[in-house]
């Protein structure tokens, strides 16, 4: 046996772990601890010292990605004809085997949905198929049917009244089986089922399946602990990894509950603690230790094995406005002292957040990828009518379209996340659209500048990610924009929700290596005073950031007399041409050259080219 090929190297935590290959083994592995390494080198040495033979292993987890991953790794380790794979694929192979083929599986509920959308009373039929298709998988996880929907709800909020929701549940039902189609969760059910009706079948997986390891433990949900209960019987030969801090998917029937529960449910159970981290410094981990004590759960304090870093920022900022040319800074700043943007990451709470980082980065010229606004539903429904028209009633086509799809002047607060966003991205883009009417260019020009504007740079640049898709990621740099009450945690949140979000925070937080730089400018989060920051201490802004209100010097009174001017010829408003932020960059840098003027933030290639003549010439004569 190769012991140290496959141990050697592994740290006293990783190695108590690996070496555990029979009974009930708890892993909880924080952040950044390295957990696949630790499980990899487990299964291998369980191979590798005769517990079990290679086939006779499954090692499942949530994405085809990971479970990829697991097999090149335990390839590299000498390690063939261990089965893993997601839950979904165990359990279509399961059906394969004892049922024949289940039929066709949905790719995505909402092609599908949005059909059904399209049938709803005009208020609702434009709600986003994304929140009715988490509806539906939220009933279905609980075991749920049409039937039963209503008796079920519970505290639950669905995103259309509750008897417009069971009609979508009931008709999304029909079609499926019209269609011979079947969806994820009815993979599940119908392993399940499977299973539980046939018990020549449930004892044929258990003689072949004798060891399971389950990756993200704390992501998984009713029907995925059933079929694993059901794989595992009366047996004890279970090993699960999780952090319970990093579980934040509680609106899709995920629980930590299980992975926490292990030691109760088997008393023998071995529970290995990782903490030593290896993706950030002692800086970034003691800024995101400061949450642990309102986390909860299994207590895990993340020990670093880097060498000193930068300290975190947090800083108040006046305006959103000011947060985003704030981050805008720090992206510049740290790739010139060579940080790539792809190392570089803004982490928010909803897509339609990220489009505020769009635009930005875009006036900036910085590249950037992850871009959401044009992949979602308003602006592609927008742009799919206004590409190609020559009216150049810009700004009354584009207010008449949105209130179509039915903007409303004041969402309420108990709209789905997904509507939310997509009430944001409506106003934004009636917004825009008034920003951009001069009376003389059209509603296709209005279109070319959107795909300018928000069209993500392919494959590199900064990443706009939401924080939930952040999770699995790290980045040299992660900044943190509006960590605001009614943002962070969201208004929505209550209860168990709440938990959700500050668990979000942290996961935030410890997505960065070296630097981290946290902003609001709002009412500031509750997390802060969680973590023993007093907001109202933090400075109004970083060096070099513009003030709230400009002073009245010679080259700002010059630059406003222009901008006025300008508007004015224009017939928009002042701020069109250029915002008061943008103005307080262009005295503090005091470019000469256009090469120095695309340097400044808020300018980007189109302005540059309108404007830039003319700037140079005025300050030129305050100079």
């Amino acid at each position: 046996m190769d012991a140290e090929r496959i141990l050697g190297g592994l740290n006293a935590e990783q190695r108590a772990a690996a070496e555990a290959t029979r009974g009930p083994v708890c892993i909880l592995a924080g952040a950044g601890t390295g957990k696949t390494t630790t499980i990899t080198r487990r299964i291998a040495w369980q191979v590798a010292s005769g517990a079990f033979e290679p086939s006779a292993i499954v090692a499942v987890t949530f994405t085809d990605k990971a479970a990829g991953e697991l097999r090149a790794r335990l390839g590299a380790l000498g390690v063939e004809g261990v089965r893993a794979s997601t839950f979904h694929s165990a359990a279509l192979a399961l059906l394969r085997r004892f049922q024949g083929d289940p039929g066709r599986i949905l790719a995505t509920k909402a092609l599908l949905l949005r059909r059904i959308g399209n049938g709803l009373p005009k208020p609702f039929r434009f709600r986003p198929a994304g929140d009715l298709a988490t509806d539906i998988e939220w009933a279905k996880i609980r075991r749920l049917t049409p039937a039963t929907y209503l008796a079920g709800l519970g505290d639950h909020e669905p995103p259309l009244p509750a008897d417009l929701s069971v009609r979508v549940f009931r008709e999304y039902e029909q079609r499926k089986a019209e269609a011979g189609a079947i969806d994820f969760e009815d993979l599940l059910g119908l392993a399940i089922g499977a299973l539980e009706d046939d018990a020549q079948a449930v004892a044929t997986v258990r003689s072949r399946w004798q060891a399971f390891t389950v990756d993200e433990y704390q992501d998984v949900n009713l029907l995925q602990q059933t079929l694993l209960d059901l794989w595992l019987g009366e047996r004890d030969d279970v090993c699960v990894v999780g952090d319970d801090y990093q579980s934040i998917y509680a609106f899709t029937g995920a629980s930590a509950r299980w992975l926490l529960a292990l030691p109760q449910r088997f008393p023998q159970t071995h529970v290995v603690r990782l903490e030593q981290n290896y993706r950030s410094t002692p800086q970034v981990l003691a800024l995101a230790n400061r949450l642990v004590p309102k986390l909860g759960g299994s207590e895990k304090t993340l020990r670093p094995t880097l060498a000193d870093g930068p300290e975190p920022e947090l800083l108040r900022c006046s305006t959103p406005d000011e947060q985003a040319m704030l981050v805008t800074e720090r992206v510049r700043a740290l790739a010139k002292s060579g940080v790539a943007l792809e190392e570089q990451a803004v982490l928010v709470r909803t897509n339609a957040r990220a489009a505020d980082f769009e635009e930005a980065f875009h006036d900036a010229a910085i590249p950037f990828q992850g871009a959401s606004l044009l992949g979602r539903d308003a602006a592609r429904r927008l742009i799919k009518v206004v590409r190609g028209g020559g009216s150049t009633g810009v700004a009354a086509t584009v207010l008449s379209l949105a209130q179509e799809q039915g903007l409303l002047e004041r969402p309420p607060e108990k709209l789905g996340e997904r509507e939310q966003t997509r009430q944001a991205d409506l106003a934004r883009l009636v917004r825009l659209a008034e920003e951009f009417d001069d009376g003389e260019r059209t509603l296709a020009d209005f279109a070319a500048s959107l795909q300018e504007r928000f069209g993500a740079s392919a494959g590199r640049g900064v990443h706009l990610l939401t924080l939930h898709r952040a999770k699995g990621l790290e980045f040299e740099a992660v900044f943190l924009p509006r960590l605001e009450e009614g943002e962070l945690p969201s208004r929505r949140a209550r209860g168990e929700e709440l938990a959700d979000e500050r668990r979000l925070l942290y996961v935030g937080m410890t997505r960065a290596k070296r630097h981290l730089l946290v902003t609001w400018s709002g009412k500031s989060s509750r997390f802060l005073e969680e973590m023993g920051i007093r907001p109202g201490a933090a400075p109004a802004s970083s060096p070099g950031a513009p003030k709230a209100k400009l002073e009245a010097t010679p080259a700002v009174l010059a630059l406003k007399e222009w901008r006025l001017a300008r508007a004015r010829s224009e017939e928009v408003p002042a701020y069109v041409v250029f915002n008061d932020r943008t103005l307080a960059e262009l005295v503090r840098m005091a470019p000469r050259t256009i090469a120095e003027l695309a340097e400044v933030p808020g300018i980007g290639p189109a302005k540059l080219e309108r404007f830039g003549s003319e700037l140079l010439a005025a300050l030129a004569d305050v100079a």
